[in-house]
């Protein structure tokens, strides 16, 4: 990303925030914020403020265009670039028309108060959000889960971690956020979700691959190992005649996704128990010894 699209960002409205057209279909507000979120995530860029202002911003662009109601809300004027609602001019007509407060008298109610809206004051407004990061263990992230969790200041939020979830994504908790000075509802609280690697397993999309190393005499004769998972410790079957390389399934290990979960990939690693075994010595030079007299 250049320095100038950077800079881009630093515009208040989400529609220039992801560099898209008002007319935009919502597949293409989508692919705009998943290149400009990858290209500006912390992950890849540690230390990096700017960067990591641009990705907030980006988030919260897409927070708003994302959502169909809150995109309409937003072009009638209804909404800020921060989802606060905006003052209304009731009855406006010729350029004013398009219902968008005046900016003008919405500055001067904020400095002196009521007096600028026939006495009414801003009336109730709903407090503004609070943005967190959270990182999550790759098992909650597959098998879904409920987690308490204390924020940098000290709040502590309990948190429905839904299955599928991947580094980048934000939940919204309703009413989490900043309390309203204007005795509105409160805030809500977006938590960026960032999934912890796991040793074990990768994920791609719903699906869950690792590793599984068994025993040369298992590779051959067959046999069944226990092998651990997202979901707990389970039994896989390894078929007669197995090689190095074979993928084995287990069906609906993967992603729980309530609809369809993914699948458990197992590929298959023959190690040798005892690599100098006097035994596997022997075995190994009959097996040479009978292909060299072919």
């Amino acid at each position: 990303m250049t320095r100038k699209e950077l800079d881009g960002l630093l515009s208040m409205d989400p529609y220039s925030i992801l560099g898209v057209s008002r007319s935009a279909s919502d597949g293409e507000i989508k692919k705009a914020y998943r290149q400009k979120a990858k290209a500006l995530h912390p992950d890849q860029h540690p230390g990096d403020e700017a960067k990591a202002d641009a990705f907030k911003k980006v988030s919260s662009a897409y927070d708003i265009l994302g959502d169909k109601a809150k995109r309409g809300q937003y072009d009638r004027g209804e909404i800020d670039a921060d989802g606060q609602p905006r003052g209304f001019r009731g009855g406006a007509s010729g350029p004013m028309g398009s219902g968008r407060g005046d900016p003008f008298e919405d500055m001067l109610s904020g400095i002196f108060g009521a007096g600028t809206r026939g006495r009414r004051g801003p009336g109730p407004r709903k407090g503004r959000d609070l943005r967190y990061r959270v990182e999550v263990d790759f098992i909650d992230a597959i098998m879904g889960a409920r987690r308490r969790i204390k924020m940098s200041d000290g709040q502590f939020l309990d948190i429905n971690i839904p299955p599928g979830v991947e580094t980048g994504q934000t939940l919204r908790l309703k009413s989490q956020g900043q309390a309203s000075p204007y005795g509105g509802p409160p805030g809500d609280a977006l938590v960026e979700m960032a999934v912890k690697p796991h040793k074990l397993w990768t994920r791609e999309g719903d699906d869950v691959r690792m590793a599984v190393p068994i025993s040369l005499d298992t590779a051959v004769l067959g046999g069944t190992v226990s092998v651990e998972t997202p979901a707990g410790v389970l039994n896989l079957k390894v078929p007669e005649g197995s090689n190095t390389g074979a993928v084995l399934r287990l069906r609906g290990k993967g992603v729980q996704r309530s609809a369809k979960a993914g699948h458990l990939y197992a590929r298959i690693e023959i190690v040798l128990d005892d690599p100098k075994s006097e035994n596997l010595r022997d075995f190994a030079s009959k097996i040479r010894q009978r292909e060299n007299d072919r």
